[in-house]
């Protein structure tokens, strides 16, 4: 079976620090594989926050996760700070992907990579809607 693969840009326009809590590590003792999605759903939230949106309001429109890949790197543990960085990439009509990468704060090893595929969506109209130019702008993805 093939692996998942993700295009990491050498650069990334934002970042934020989370902390793993108890509640977040499994019987292995480290970070679950289903929190970290909730963590990067954490990122995602910060990220739009900078750019001065909220999920359902990107310019008039909400967005909706699409698609998720992920790929573990190393483990992570209760206590330790992940530096969340992630990036827009991949424009189509109606989304793009939401490229991130996880490390540890304090050695810098490298927990995970991963994409999550948005779309946006016209909530009263009940339908997706072609991406805003705006968005655009600020991710640089115009």
């Amino acid at each position: 079976m093939p692996r998942v693969t993700i295009e990491i840009p050498p650069d990334f326009q934002f970042a934020t620090e989370i902390t793993i809590c108890i509640g977040q590590i499994n019987y292995g003792h480290h970070l679950d594989n289903a929190a970290l999605l909730s963590l990067v759903s954490e990122a995602r939230v910060r990220f739009l926050k900078s750019l001065g949106y909220g999920e359902l309001d990107v310019e008039g429109l909400g967005i909706i996760v699409a698609d998720a890949a992920i790929r573990y790197r190393s483990e992570a543990f209760h206590g330790e700070i992940l530096v969340f960085e992630m990036a827009a990439a991949d424009l189509n009509k109606y989304g793009c992907d939401l490229v991130w990468r996880a490390r540890a704060k304090e050695d810098g090893r490298e927990v995970a990579q991963g994409k999550t595929g948005i779309l946006f969506f016209d909530y009263a109209a009940r339908k997706p809607a072609p991406a805003p130019p705006e968005f655009l702008r600020k991710t640089g993805l115009a």
